[in-house]
C-alpha cells in the first residue's frame, strides 16, 4: 500500500503513518495453542487516527 496515494476516507486527509500493535495485540494461528504469532502492522491517518490497513507482519508464521 502506497501512502503516497492514500486519502483518509472520514476527513479527506492525506498523510498517514505506520504503526505496530504487539503484545496481547498478536495474531495467532486458531489451532495452535501455544505459537508466537505475529504483530499487526497499521496505516493509519495522522490526522484523524482511522486506520486503512491492516496488515499481519510475519504472515509466513502461519
Amino acid at each position: 500500500m502506497d501512502n503516497n496515494n492514500l486519502v483518509c476516507k472520514t476527513c479527506g486527509h492525506s498523510h498517514f503513518a505506520k504503526g505496530k500493535l504487539e503484545g496481547y495485540a498478536t495474531v495467532r494461528p486458531i489451532n495452535k495453542f501455544f505459537s508466537f504469532g505475529s504483530a499487526l502492522t497499521l496505516t493509519f491517518c495522522k490526522r484523524c487516527g482511522e486506520v486503512a490497513a491492516m496488515k499481519v507482519a510475519d504472515p509466513q508464521k502461519f
